[in-house]
């Protein structure tokens, strides 16, 4: 009796000692994101990925989540496009055997206190992975249970999960290795066909609404489903320890996937076999264990898709040589990769939870960023959010964002514009218009028009996407000096869109002044105004930036660009002195949920010329209308008021804006996803993401990007609170820099620029380029 106490003494200390480990190394430095038990009732699944492959993190960090890659779409017919779920490969199943009342499986039994003690998760985003640990108890055996899981960002083709248990009992159990073949999402509507009413019909039919629901699902779920991608050939080889399969998107593009297997040195399964059925692929082990050992087992993942990588015989050769190398080879990789992006951060002295949300967002940009390609992101990364469409929010909210920090992750956004330049052309055409007109949703794979038939009203009128394209443009070449890349590549966008504008703009008769008619504001509420402010001057900022770019590139510059440029109307209220939101003609008085758009006339890629007292004018007069909003405050509205309030030199005011975006719930626990709004539970929403990077890079600091250099155009200010806060590494023309904004002797906050000591970061660059 005494020596089988004293050998569950030592099972219990495995187990308590695999619990411990990773909470001693927690530390509060703005990298580490943990949950307890708490946090599981309001769990909102954060993410895991390298900007060509994506998984959902999950409470037990075993189950099979939803995965995706990047621009990897289903194209059903009558439908619009959307992000094809790929088979799960996260799923590990465990049983530790048969119990009084059957054979219990991990994934499948409800997680109460009961079953899962000393529960805890850890997002670690310094180096990328999840790590999950806590005592499972099936009857009467408990096992500890580790399961650590991470995306390669040093090989964006592999991802791995390693599972260690630690039974506390003698005896056989069984662990499943899975490949979840999703079943088709149902049901499925013609977005692409139905207009408003029909819509509604359907979704009534179906006994579906638009709302959301706690903790995580969208208001927006019977629309956002995932496309689909339909398994062609799967198999798998009980001796080596492997599956594949083959499959492709729903009319879309052909993917592979393989997993390897590696077991615990030493052990041999009692028996092992495979499963496939409609709903899985998995390899079936049952092995004997022993009390007070512990079992690691790693199950390695291999990921492809057309223009990235070869077939399923390839990805299983990619996987069985990472087994090879091992888990630990795998991840000490990943942390050299980590650190290399890390030498490129933003440091902030003085409020440990503003940094572990700015980390966070820089986070959530990188994994869904593939630098070397022309893929972009979609406005709520690699999810179904936003059917995965690309908007304006990826030229105007996240590129600038990356662009000084990171531009190696920046470039996939200007490229992915330059390689659908050809179909922006073709919609321009078929309106009678010249030059290019991007569509207000953007499919990520081939830059194709994917607004849904209800929501055409958008694609026509809310333009001033193609101002933001071409001014993205423009600044990736003034952040780089890239004269190459501009001819090349950044000319012909800038090019087409300034002809575009100059067959959009219609002048008006008797004046030397131009108008832009029948547009969406960005205050998307008044769908149909004519010179709406933001619209015009972006549209005029990208005609000026066509002139000078033609003298760069040596191209002639057509002389309307300039003259619509400066006739272009920007509707302003001379008695009061500021500026309106669009033509005085259409009432101002919507309950609306962005409440006026002049707070976007400072967002660091238009930055249109004002003095200050138009600037606070401007402020004064748009904050009566947003105060007067009943809408849940939009993630997208914080930043801008931050920034115009800094432009116009109220410190106080950008500091409260900046702090009521921490503290909104949009940011939603425990990985700090954040949201649309508060309530709506969009998912990770990228754009919320690059306004709260861009409200402390170029709003704080009060850079911009211009022609003659990265300029301080506005004084710099810090937050209430804030010691200091610098940006590590900052990348322009070929230099390395760290920028600081801290008090001086007199307690006024300076602006300092110091030679990066980290150099030039390690941004992993993609195999191929699509």
């Amino acid at each position: 009796m005494r020596q089988a106490h004293r050998t569950r003494g030592l099972a219990f200390l495995v187990v308590t000692g695999m619990l411990a480990a990773g909470a001693a190394q927690a530390s509060d430095d703005g990298f580490v994101l943990e949950a307890g038990w708490k946090d599981l009732e309001a769990y909102f699944p954060g993410q895991l990925g390298n900007g060509y492959v994506s998984t959902l993190t999950s409470p037990r960090g075993t189950e099979g989540s939803v995965a995706y890659m990047t621009a990897f779409v289903d194209r059903a017919p009558g439908d619009v496009s959307r992000p094809a779920a790929i088979p799960g490969w996260t799923g590990i199943d465990y049983s530790a055997g048969p119990s009084r009342d059957g054979t219990h499986w991990l994934n499948r039994v409800g997680m109460s206190t009961a079953r899962f003690a000393d529960y805890s998760q850890r997002l670690d985003m310094r180096e990328g992975t999840l790590t999950t640990r806590y005592r499972y108890r099936d009857g009467e055996r408990t096992t500890g249970v580790e399961v650590t899981t991470l995306v390669s960002m040093a090989a964006p083709h592999l991802a791995a999960s390693r599972l260690v248990i630690a039974p506390a009992f003698d005896g056989e159990v069984r662990l499943s290795f899975a490949l979840d073949l999703w079943a088709p999402s149902a049901p499925r509507f013609a977005l692409g066909e139905l207009d408003g009413p029909q819509f509604e019909d359907a979704l009534f039919a179906h006994n579906l609404k638009l709302a959301a629901a706690p903790p995580d699902v969208p208001d927006r779920a019977a629309i956002w489903y995932h496309g689909d991608t339909r398994v062609q050939h799967a198999d798998g080889d009980v001796q080596t320890m492997t599956l594949w399969l083959d499959g492709r998107a729903e009319h879309g593009a052909r993917m592979a996937q393989a997993v390897a297997v590696a077991l615990p040195p030493g052990l041999h399964p009692n028996r092992a076999w495979l499963r496939h059925d409609d709903y899985k692929l998995s390899l079936e082990l049952a092995v004997p264990v022993q009390r007070g050992q512990r079992y690691a087992f790693t199950k390695f993942v291999a990921v492809s898709r057309d223009g990235w990588g070869g077939d399923a015989k390839a990805d299983r050769a990619l996987a069985t040589a990472a087994r090879d190398a091992g888990f630990d080879a795998l991840l000490a990789a990943q942390r050299d990769a980590w650190r290399g992006l890390w030498r490129s951060d933003i440091v902030i002295d003085g409020d440990p939870q503003a940094q572990r949300l700015v980390r966070s967002d820089l986070y959530y940009l990188l994994i869904n960023a593939a630098p070397g390609t022309s893929w972009p992101i979609g406005a709520c990364g690699m999810t179904p959010g936003y059917t995965g469409h690309v908007f304006w929010d990826s030229d105007a909210w996240v590129f600038p964002a990356l662009l000084l920090l990171h531009p190696a992750h920046a470039r996939p956004l200007v490229q992915f514009r330059s390689r659908t330049l050809p179909q922006a052309l073709r919609r321009a055409g078929e309106r009678g218009l010249a030059g290019a007109m991007y569509p207000w949703e953007a499919d990520p794979d081939d830059g194709s028009s994917q607004t849904p038939h209800f929501a055409q009203v958008l694609d026509e009128r809310e333009i001033h996407v193609n101002a933001d394209v071409a001014i993205a443009q423009w600044q990736y070449y003034l952040a780089t000096g890239d004269a190459d890349w501009l001819k090349r590549d950044g000319w012909p966008v800038i090019r087409a869109v300034a002809a575009f504008w100059a067959s959009r703009a219609t002048a008006v008769p008797s004046t030397s002044a131009y108008a832009i008619e029948h547009v969406t504001s960005v205050d998307e509420d008044y769908n149909d105004v004519p010179n709406d402010t933001f619209t015009n001057a972006a549209a005029a900022k990208a005609l000026r930036i066509a002139t000078r770019a033609a003298a760069l590139v040596g191209e002639p510059a057509d002389p309307r660009w300039n003259a619509i440029a400066d006739g272009l109307v920007l509707p302003f209220d001379q008695r009061a002195g500021h500026h309106l939101d669009f033509d005085a003609s259409v009432p101002h008085d919507r309950d609306t949920w962005g409440g006026s758009s002049l707070p976007m006339l400072s967002l660091p890629l238009l930055d249109l010329p004002m003095d200050a007292t138009v600037r606070q004018r401007n402020y004064d007069y748009a904050m009566r209308s947003i105060e007067r909003s009943s809408h849940d405050a939009n993630s997208m509205g914080f930043a801008p008021l931050s920034i115009a309030a800094a432009t116009a030199g109220d410190g106080r005011t950008a500091s409260e804006w900046f702090l009521r975006n921490l503290h909104t719930g949009v940011a939603k626990p425990p990985f700090n996803v954040r949201s649309e709004t508060a309530s709506n539970n969009t998912g990770y929403f990228a754009a919320a993401s690059g306004g709260m990077l861009q409200n402390i890079v170029f709003g704080f600091t009060g850079l911009r990007i211009r022609d003659d250099g990265l300029v301080a155009a506005y004084p710099p200010m810090l937050p209430s609170g804030w010691r200091r806060f610098t940006l590590k590494n900052v990348s322009f023309r070929g230099e390395h820099m760290d920028v600081t904004v801290e008090p001086d002797a007199q307690g006024k906050p300076r602006l300092l620029r110091r030679p990066s000591a980290t150099g030039a970061n390690d941004s992993p660059e993609a195999r191929t380029l699509p």
